[in-house]
């Protein structure tokens, strides 16, 4: 299966997800089982899977084939080349190509100027004044590859203006672009483009991110420390005729891969394999060539040589429009489609079903909370009635008057249960405070005074160790916090049910340990990009701006999921309580209307108690039907197994972070 056909068939299980998952809170809501808890887990769950994004980042040194790559997987359908593709360098700034439903089809583009001020991309993103946009006709491929050849725009300035706008280096000479006859150097003339169109795998939730070459990339901070390590696969491009060049080892190393980091989303493409197609070779010659260059290119890069996929791109986008199947194998293109479907999409997949039916497994358990009390209600009510078999009016009367005695004495202990509560909240509101963003931001304070420090900053990695150390103790405190108020409330709810006969169970505390491991993938994207090679960048002050404005922006993301999950932990609690005394007061009106419809002789005892049997039949029912419809959101082959891990969450809390 292509990647193509493995990310649509993702993409049919997304949609009738999130239409399964609609249908389940609609009937939840019907029969009252939607507590503040469980509308919350429908909704994360549904904005999880309707939202998952996958990124395949495409980095290259200039001229090694990489958009034409992108056109032969992405855009072949569209007859022509989409993406400017040609001899020499064609892209010249950073392209996310997504589709967002609310934004019509155009094409973004900030301009190159925006360099000179300290904001963040992220932070541009959020001021689309200052990007200039173009509609594209989605309908019409040639006025789409029209518009996007802007992309390869460049403009012409003073060597001081590309020194400003981080094109030169006095130091690095081999880096710099050549200089012109007048005087002028050529640079990009646009920053970044962020390109909008409804192709079917974008609307799916693909992201295609188009870098250009090394030195665009080592002058973005961004890319380097945030939209590239984010990205769930890099596909790295190199010449099948050069292999590794120092151009791009030195990307790999800097850029690519960090210490401790596996290379599972790590493919590599020889490109290009038609320059060694030889009308005086045999074919096996040509292809004991291409195998020397792919053991020759995994030994150098460190990689399986399973993750080394010789392809012609060119030709098999030519192949594709011209619908010849014999060129098309022979470009080899489907053995990476191949490589690119299972490996990343197969891992994406396997981890996007894991949380999902975790997910699912505990929005089981609250839904099933609220059933068991309304059970427990009904089967204490039975006993009470048919306690009352044989007995006169006045015994009758006194059970009444028991009942209402019992809600009154009920009403009163109201205290003490918000009391619980009150002392939840006041020790969590500490753990809000160490994962809010002025707290993140006082932890950044010296890593940023150091940053801004004029000159060589040769204490640089110092400085970003001891931060990276007190964020890591930050969530250590957070845990220990959360260790605290679970303890508080198992004691508590512990009470609860035993002065209550309430069946109040402490929810699954949120590891927030694990994002330790965030922390230390951005630390070491960091670490790695502050060799001696950019010492001479950190010097600026512009640049060492936009890189902590970076990692400030990528530690947020951070922090607001750990946040997001206490804040669910917390409501889960909350609600729990909430529907346990909703639901026992509902139990006082049904005992006391009990009581007096036999007192009325409005119904017998019989009839009640039949009428109870009825309720509990109605409940086992709605049970079941809640166990069909979480079950049938799990709707696929591959969903068994995941099932078995939701279920067993509780034997094993090590599952939910894992998820």
């Amino acid at each position: 299966m292509s990647f193509n056909e493995k990310f649509d068939q993702h993409g049919v299980w997304r949609r009738e997800f999130a239409l399964r998952l609609k249908r389940l809170a609609e009937w939840m809501k019907d029969h009252d089982l939607l507590d503040a808890a469980v509308e919350e887990r429908l909704h994360r769950l549904e904005s999880r899977v309707r939202s998952d994004k996958v990124m395949v980042a495409f980095v290259a040194e200039v001229s090694r084939g990489k958009s034409e790559l992108i056109n032969a997987i992405f855009f072949a359908g569209y007859g022509r080349r989409i993406m400017p593709a040609g001899a020499g360098r064609t892209t010249m700034c950073p392209t996310e190509l997504a589709y967002d439903a609310d934004v019509p089809p155009c094409l973004r583009l900030l301009p190159i100027e925006t360099r000179l001020q300290t904001q963040a991309l992220m932070e541009w993103r959020m001021v689309p004044e200052k990007w200039t946009r173009i509609d594209l006709d989605v309908n019409d491929p040639v006025q789409l590859a029209r518009a996007l050849a802007k992309v390869a725009e460049v403009r012409h300035v003073t060597k001081d203006e590309a020194r400003a706008l981080g094109f030169w280096h006095e130091s690095n000479p081999e880096d710099n672009p050549p200089v012109k006859a007048d005087g002028l150097i050529e640079v990009p003339k646009w920053r970044h483009a962020l390109i909008n169109i409804a192709h079917p795998l974008l609307k799916q939730g693909l992201v295609i991110l188009d870098t250009p070459g090394l030195n665009a990339i080592g002058a973005e901070p961004e890319l380097t420390v945030s939209l590239i390590p984010q990205a769930h696969a890099v596909v790295f491009i190199l010449a099948a005729d050069a292999g590794v060049t120092k151009s791009d080892l030195s990307i790999w190393r800097e850029h690519l891969i960090t210490e401790g980091e596996g290379t599972d989303t790590r493919l590599v493409v020889l490109n290009k394999i038609d320059t060694l197609w030889d009308a005086l070779s045999t074919t096996a010659q040509v292809q004991a060539q291409i195998d020397k260059q792919i053991a020759t290119s995994a030994d150098i890069l460190g990689l399986p040589r399973s993750q080394v996929i010789p392809v012609s791109a060119q030709k098999g986008l030519v192949a594709k429009v011209t619908g010849d199947a014999a060129l098309l194998q022979a470009s080899q293109l489907p053995a990476f489609e191949l490589a690119l479907g299972q490996g990343v999409m197969g891992q994406r997949q396997k981890i996007l079903r894991t949380a999902v039916a975790v997910g699912i497994g505990e929005l089981r358990a609250e839904a099933g909370r609220a059933m068991h009390i309304r059970r427990r209600d009904l089967a204490e009510q039975k006993i009470e009635l048919r306690s009352l078999r044989g007995k006169n009016v006045s015994a009758i009367k006194h059970m009444r008057d028991r009942i209402e005695q019992e809600q009154a004495e009920f009403d009163r202990s109201g205290e003490k249960i918000y009391a619980v509560r009150s002392v939840h909240l006041k020790l969590l509101r500490d753990v809000f405070n160490l994962l809010s963003t002025p707290t993140l931001r006082a932890e950044l304070a010296e890593l940023t005074h150091a940053l801004k420090q004029p000159g060589i900053k040769l204490g640089i990695n110092k400085a970003y160790g001891q931060t990276f150390s007190r964020l890591r103790e930050g969530l250590k405190k957070s845990q220990l916090l959360g260790d605290e108020i679970q303890a508080m409330l198992t004691a508590s709810f512990r009470q609860l049910n035993t002065e209550f006969s309430f069946s109040l169970q402490a929810p699954q505390q949120p590891e927030l340990t694990r994002y330790g491991h965030d922390l230390e993938l951005i630390q070491r994207s960091h670490l790695q990009y502050l060799g001696v090679g950019n010492m001479l960048k950190l010097s600026r002050p512009e640049f060492c701006e936009r890189l902590i404005r970076a990692l400030a922006t990528r530690l947020r993301t951070v922090y607001e999921s750990a946040l997001g999950e206490v804040e669910l932990w917390n409501k889960s609690a909350a609600s729990q309580l909430d529907a346990q005394l909703r639901e026992r007061r509902r139990n006082f009106g049904r005992r006391i209307e009990a009581i007096e419809r036999i007192q009325q002789a409005a119904t017998g005892l019989d009839e009640r108690i039949a009428e109870i049997d009825e309720q509990e039949n109605v409940l086992n029912e709605l049970d079941a039907k809640l166990t069909e419809l979480t079950l049938h959101l799990l709707g696929a082959p591959s969903f068994p197994d995941a099932w078995q891990q939701a279920t067993a969450v509780k034997a094993n809390p090590a599952l939910t972070a894992a998820a």
